[in-house]
């Protein structure tokens, strides 16, 4: 892609921020970026990650995404090391929680919401208005084939990236002409420390012994573990594949407002406008059989 699509560069590098960057995606893609020519600002919540993000070249900018002040202070902070100015925003941030829905606290569903999508739309409003200032901005979203095919014992992490979803396309609609441009990631499965962040989650907030779901709860636990899949299967892709995107999505001069990633996110995708919601619910079922069983 050629940089000098970027609408406004000039003499300075292009900002962005990034959130999630201690592993995975958001790490990947700060580096990416950084060579590219970006000025990155890599966000992460834990001190031992910020001080490597930091070693590593980056700028790194600490950020709870479940805390209004932690947000508000990072934001603040880019704007000062940025002059004020930010170019680009890729909200990449989440975990997954997962457990059937009936066993899903109130208290761990909202934990759920406020990581993957309330502190992202607070972060993002926060932006939007330094965007419209400058007549120019992109927002890119990191949601995922979860976002629009919903599978079983994923309930929470599925309503969070729907929702996400939901509130992006209205969001992109809202900024029509205003120079921002807003595009969706929807990755499926990429090589990160997503599952064991999961599991952590599981083994914290699901009560499984006392569950109806019980039996298959040990398979769920098995592939979490990684004593069943751990590579994460043969459509698995390393995450230079959203990277790729990503750039797309920040440098093309039409990016487009949907970015699909991995052979599951293309097939679903397909499926989901030719099928039924029954047709489509007997793919996904039979998508996932084997990880539930015991």
């Amino acid at each position: 892609m050629n940089r000098a699509h970027i609408p406004g560069s000039g003499a300075a590098p292009r900002s962005i921020l990034v959130t999630g960057c201690s592993s995975g995606i958001g790490h990947a893609a700060a580096h990416a970026l950084a060579q590219r020519g970006w000025r990155v600002f890599a966000t992460a919540r834990r001190r031992e990650d910020l001080e490597r993000l930091q070693a590593e070249g980056l700028e790194a900018v600490p950020l709870e995404l479940a805390s209004s002040d932690s947000i508000a202070a990072c934001v603040e902070h880019v704007l000062a090391l940025g002059g004020g100015r930010l170019d680009a925003l890729f909200n990449n941030a989440a975990y997954g929680q997962p457990g059937a829905v009936e066993d899903l606290t109130r208290d761990v569903l909202r934990a759920q919401l406020e990581a993957n999508l309330l502190g992202t739309h607070e972060l993002t409003t926060k932006v939007i208005p330094i965007m419209r200032a400058q007549g120019s901005g992109r927002i890119v979203q990191n949601s995922s084939v979860l976002g629009f095919a919903a599978l079983p014992y994923r309930g929470a992490y599925v309503c969070s990236k729907f929702a996400l979803e939901g509130l992006t396309d209205a969001l992109r609609q809202e900024l029509y002409g205003s120079g921002i441009h807003v595009s969706l990631i929807e990755p499926g499965p990429i090589t990160s420390r997503f599952r064991e962040n999961a599991y952590r989650a599981f083994k914290a907030n699901i009560d499984t012994a006392n569950s109806f779901h019980r039996d298959t709860y040990r398979a769920v636990e098995a592939r979490l573990a990684g004593s069943k899949g751990a590579s994460g299967g043969v459509f698995t892709l390393g995450a230079g594949a959203v990277v790729d995107k990503l750039v797309h999505a920040l440098e093309s001069r039409r990016p487009k407002p949907r970015y699909h990633v991995t052979l599951p996110t293309h097939l679903f995708g397909v499926l989901k406008r030719l099928l039924s919601t029954r047709g489509m619910d007997r793919v996904l079922l039979a998508s996932t059989r084997d990880e539930r069983r015991p």
